[in-house]
């Protein structure tokens, strides 16, 4: 459970991560979806792509699990993913964090968006979920996004 503090904390954080990073990678995200809903074969990596751009919008207090029922059809799509959308993606993610470290009060920030290099790379398969909500069930994190990036 988080208390008033680490509410207070990742809305400070969210909030500068938007301004600094995350509006601009929603943007990107965006735009893959919008290529993958003109595509029309690749729509259900176009509803992937907007799933993250909100993830990539506000992502402290969220984090990213592997699904169970995530098979050899998530992996076909990831490949497919990759090609099309998901390497420029992890470039766009890769040249914000190196921008972030340039400012003071980003580079705590430079490993959140370091982190979500895997996500846009191989989305399919993995699903956002709240941190609280996994820590409660036991389940562990394949990608966590910190309360607080000075703490490791």
């Amino acid at each position: 459970m988080v208390t008033g503090s680490g509410v207070a904390v990742r809305l400070l954080l969210n909030v500068i991560w938007l301004v600094l990073a995350g509006f601009w990678m929603a943007v990107g995200y965006a735009v893959a979806a919008l290529i993958c809903f003109i595509l029309i074969i690749t729509i259900p990596f176009g509803i992937a792509a907007l799933r993250i751009a909100v993830f990539a919008l506000w992502p402290f207090g969220k984090t990213v699990v592997r699904r169970a029922d995530g098979g050899i059809a998530s992996g076909i799509g990831n490949v497919i993913w990759l090609v099309l959308c998901g390497w420029w993606l992890a470039l766009g993610h890769l040249v914000t964090g190196v921008l972030l470290c340039l400012t003071v009060i980003g580079i705590p920030l430079r490993l959140a968006i370091f982190k979500l290099i895997p996500v846009s790379l191989l989305p399919l398969g993995r699903e956002i979920v709240d941190i609280d909500e996994l820590r409660a069930s036991g389940a562990r994190a394949e990608v966590a996004v910190p309360d607080d990036p000075s703490r490791r």
